[in-house]
């Protein structure tokens, strides 16, 4: 079942994502408690509608569902192990950056006292809270999933996962590697051609077009790596290892580090060199997951 659009809701945690997440359920009418371990970063909240705690037991009595968005791991127990006895029913969602491991000891933590509990990852900034384009992901209790989904989804776009609490961060922190890789080979190529004088800025709008072409080509390339078969060759590592090599030197004679695209070479000449220079280049993923594949 869904709960109706008047649940209370406690946000721990009032950095800029912690208040964007309160602003959004009040904004939607959400009776809203709020906790911060520094006082004053609520006045803004509370002048709109929202509850100050006073302390941390105070602000998870106050809601049945309490979303937990702090800095890290330790910080969730830190602040949450000093609730004492938890209030029968209410909820804990934790939005912290937490990495499976973590959301795994979280879960047997809070089944350990009795607390239902779902873990979650933000695919969003601050400023995207509430907005299109907003999207969380959620594993643990399917039975917190489904009763506050409705709520939830003020946050943004809400999908689950499944009962293993680390699953939705796994998928959190795999989207997170490949925007920060991307935004880091968008660094490595600023700094090429600041060597020809064109801004950072200019380069940004060339590279933004430039991936927004080629992004949709992922899921095929996903598609030949999930079958393991990387006979039907679009580009040849042999062709990709020459592009590099030749993007190696020109770094070099910008003066720009390797520390970004050397890696990358080195991904596609591990492969070259266990022969398999005539198949396709999708074939460097195995230099990064060389395990032996399982039936699915």
């Amino acid at each position: 079942m869904t709960v109706s659009t008047q649940t209370t809701v406690t946000v721990l945690g009032l950095g800029a994502m912690g208040r964007a997440l309160a602003a959004a359920f009040v904004a939607a009418g959400h009776p809203t408690t709020v906790w911060n371990r520094s006082p004053g970063k609520d006045a803004d909240l509370v002048a709109r509608g929202a509850t100050s705690a006073a302390t941390v037991g105070e602000a998870v009595r106050a809601s049945t569902l309490v979303v937990a968005c702090l800095f890290d791991h330790g910080s969730v127990h830190e602040v949450l192990d000093s609730v004492g006895e938890w209030p029968a029913d209410h909820a804990l969602v934790n939005l912290t950056s937490t990495e499976p491991a973590g959301a795994r000891e979280l879960a047997e933590w809070a089944a350990g006292l009795g607390i239902p509990y779902l873990d979650g990852g933000i695919m969003a900034t601050p400023s995207m809270i509430g907005r299109p384009g907003s999207a969380l992901l959620y594993s643990g209790s399917s039975a917190v999933f489904q009763t506050y989904r409705e709520t939830l989804e003020i946050l943004g776009t809400a999908e689950y996962f499944g009962s293993d609490a680390g699953r939705a961060s796994v998928v959190d922190f795999a989207l997170l590697s490949g925007m920060y890789v991307m935004f880091a080979g968008y660094y490595h190529g600023a700094a090429m051609v600041r060597d020809i004088g064109m801004s950072a800025e200019e380069f940004g709008n060339r590279a933004a077009s430039w991936l927004a072409a080629v992004l949709p080509s992922l899921p095929a390339a996903g598609a030949q790596i999930d079958t393991g078969d990387y006979s039907e060759v679009l580009q040849p590592l042999t062709f990709t290892k020459a592009a590099l090599d030749a993007i190696v030197s020109a770094s070099r004679d910008a003066g720009v580090d390797l520390d970004i695209i050397g890696p990358v070479r080195d991904l596609v000449d591990r492969q070259i060199a266990a022969g398999h220079g005539a198949q396709s280049s999708e074939r460097a993923f195995e230099s990064l997951n060389p395990r032996p594949r399982t039936a699915a």
